[in-house]
């Protein structure tokens, strides 16, 4: 396995290598020990995980409002 085919199965199987099928596990695992691209791309396939998993950030109440009023004043 190479890191452009590791980064297309993180792609389509998710970061989580213990999911993957075996023969497909065993190869990233070998990848991952040498290859530090790969591990940088897990690494970032993680985060982006951990940050969709995230609860939404909401606007404070009346931000709405405030924006509109502002853009009114200047018109």
């Amino acid at each position: 396995m190479d890191v452009r085919e590791f980064e297309d199965l993180i792609d389509r199987l998710g970061e989580d290598v213990s999911h993957w099928p075996a023969e497909l596990r065993q190869a990233a695992l070998d990848l991952l020990a040498s290859s530090p691209d790969a591990d940088r791309l897990l690494s970032e396939a993680r985060l982006i995980r951990e940050a969709l998993a995230s609860p939404p950030v909401r606007a404070p109440s009346g931000l709405v409002d405030r924006i509109a009023a502002a853009a009114n004043r200047k018109t």
